[in-house]
């Protein structure tokens, strides 16, 4: 089990692919949303905030139902997703990960990356 410090390096590691997205066609997708990530394996969450502009620096959070978009995904699980050792839709497909949006906010997603 991955522990709190290489969850949030893994974020961060996301957040970072997210950045070398062109900006103008990242901001032509992204709307303002509120994006938090439970591990429940470990019993914390994380949250961030996406913009035209970027993505807010990830923070610990005690509300993972707050987000706009909630993502639930294990420990192990979030980092090899940040390692490119998981496909996101597989495991999307196979319940490792959830994901709570608007279709509409996936579709965004979808399209800024």
């Amino acid at each position: 089990m991955a522990n709190e410090d290489e969850c949030r390096a893994a974020l961060d590691r996301v957040a970072a692919r997210l950045s070398d997205v062109d900006p103008e066609r990242f901001a032509e997708h992204v709307v303002e949303r509120t994006i938090t990530c439970r591990i429940p394996d470990l019993g914390i969450a994380f949250a961030t905030r996406v913009h035209p502009g970027g993505l807010d620096p990830v923070q610990r959070t005690e509300d993972p139902s707050a987000g706009q978009v909630r993502l639930t995904v294990n420990s192990d699980d979030l980092v090899a997703l940040a390692d490119d050792r998981l496909n996101p839709a597989r495991a999307w497909t196979s319940g490792r990960l959830r994901v709570e949006a608007s279709f509409t906010d996936l579709l965004r997603l979808r399209k800024a990356l």
